[in-house]
């Protein structure tokens, strides 16, 4: 269920409260929560998630992004919350996409380069092309 992007960066679609302890068990020691709330009926509520979390010595961090795009501050956020983290993070979203595609541009937006990130990205089956120009713009901001 979990994909790994980095040795530190897993991404995963939508998890509940049992996977917590799953996470926990990998070294994870930041959740980071990319979905909107009430994005559909079947979701568990990001407060549960952040509960469970919490009671597995987690920490937990929400970056809601919805399908219209991605704002600025929500790649500071992801940028500052992966700089602080100190472990293994888990973003999540109702497929993995929208936290893989927030991960690149966070780390564009700290100077990685686009075609690393697009590789890694690759590896675990996300195809970064919808943000590839946001990369490198975001990156030369960076430079």
């Amino acid at each position: 269920m979990f994909r790994k992007l980095t040795d530190i960066i897993y991404v995963a679609p939508q998890i509940g409260v049992a996977d917590v302890s799953e996470a926990a068990a990998l070294g994870v020691t930041l959740i980071i929560n990319n979905r909107p709330e009430d994005e559909s009926a079947d979701q568990t509520p990001g407060a549960d998630v952040e509960a469970a979390a919490n009671a597995a010595g987690l920490a937990y961090v929400a970056i809601p992004v919805t399908h219209a795009g991605f704002a600025e501050w929500q790649v500071t956020a992801m940028a500052d919350a992966l700089e602080k983290a100190e472990g293994k993070v888990l973003a999540y979203c109702r497929s993995g996409t929208r936290s893989t595609l927030l991960w690149a541009l966070a780390r564009a937006s700290r100077g990685d380069h686009p075609a690393v990130l697009s590789e890694q990205a690759a590896d675990a089956g996300y195809d970064l092309s919808p943000v590839t120009a946001m990369m490198d713009m975001v990156r030369g901001r960076a430079s």
